[in-house]
């Protein structure tokens, strides 16, 4: 298993706009659903959002309507599109791949996480 790679991240004020990217395989992309889930200073990781490998995607009631999921295959690039970004949306973000289905069906939870990338919005 190839450990995710994120980017992306860093610092804007409240109202702007950033995009992370995710660096993945092939096999993720065809067999995984994969996530971002966030963790704000002093609190526990939080859903943020996720998209399966048939492109059914959630979000987090926090992030609906400001947050976009999205993945581009040919680059094996998972992406986070964040607008109107509000301080409270400060933390870590990670790339996770929660689980794969392999050929026989089985879906098998791998929980597999990059290093996370720090977005940080201030006022």
């Amino acid at each position: 298993q190839v450990q995710p790679v994120e980017s992306g991240g860093g610092s804007v004020q409240a109202g702007g706009s950033l995009k992370l990217s995710c660096v993945l395989s092939e096999y993720i992309f065809n067999r995984c659903q994969m996530g971002w889930y966030r963790q704000p200073p002093g609190k526990e990781r939080q859903l943020v959002s996720q998209i399966s490998f048939v492109g059914t995607t959630t979000y987090a009631d926090s992030v609906k309507g400001r947050f976009t999921i999205s993945q581009d295959n040919a680059k094996n690039t998972l992406y986070l599109q964040m607008n109107s970004l509000k301080i409270e949306d400060t933390a870590v973000y990670y790339c996770v791949v929660d689980w794969c289905m392999n050929e026989s069906g089985d879906v098998n939870t791998l929980d597999l996480s990059g290093q996370g990338t720090l977005v940080t919005v201030s006022s």
